[in-house]
């Protein structure tokens, strides 16, 4: 647990490999516009991290992830690769420069809450329009396995129960979502529940 597992640039360098290799045109130019879009930021590797990761390694790890699963759609995997840059980068949706089932998926994860609309009905509103969309199903539970796979580096004690919680409320249905709704899904479904 001192030291990350995934370096940032070795994980850029596989993906904009795979990308050109596969035609994957959308993931190719994902990959430069989610590292300028977050240039400056960082994630959080704990107390015991001897360094500071740049932020992308987080959407590097989850398309890594996704590629080892089998998924090879270009806008999903573009759509991993950009998951927080609105919500975290004060870039627009419409500044997207990426086709309409990318800005689509990207805007479905994009969580803010509505003026008039406490937190809780917001997060319940957002979940249920992710369950929507299979693609964006997918990045979310994605996103919520290497957030779990980190906290207890990084987040206190009180912290990780409320994330547990909110886990066990709106991502593990998630999964039920794609067994049912999405079977092109279900086996990433599955080999998530167990991780």
């Amino acid at each position: 647990i001192r030291d990350r597992l995934f370096h940032e640039e070795n994980m850029f360098t596989r993906m904009r490999t795979l990308a050109l290799a596969r035609g994957m045109n959308e993931t190719y130019r994902a990959l430069e516009f989610m590292r300028k879009r977050h240039t400056g930021q960082f994630r959080n590797l704990g107390k015991f991290a001897h360094e500071r990761a740049l932020y992308i390694n987080h959407p590097l790890v989850m398309a890594c992830q996704a590629e080892a699963f089998g998924i090879h759609d270009d806008a999903l995997i573009a759509s991993i690769l950009l998951h927080d840059v609105v919500e975290d980068t004060g870039t627009g949706l419409s500044e997207l420069p990426f086709c309409d089932e990318v800005r689509e998926i990207v805007g479905l994860l994009s969580f803010s809450v509505p003026s008039g609309m406490d937190k809780e009905t917001a997060k319940k509103a957002y979940y249920e329009k992710i369950a929507g969309n299979g693609k964006a199903c997918v990045v979310k539970i994605i996103d919520r396995c290497n957030n779990v796979s980190t906290m207890a580096a990084s987040f206190s004690p009180e912290r990780m129960k409320k994330y547990i919680r909110e886990t066990e409320t709106y991502i593990l249905p998630l999964m039920n979502v794609l067994k049912n709704n999405y079977p092109e899904y279900s086996g990433i479904a599955f080999l998530i529940k167990y991780q």
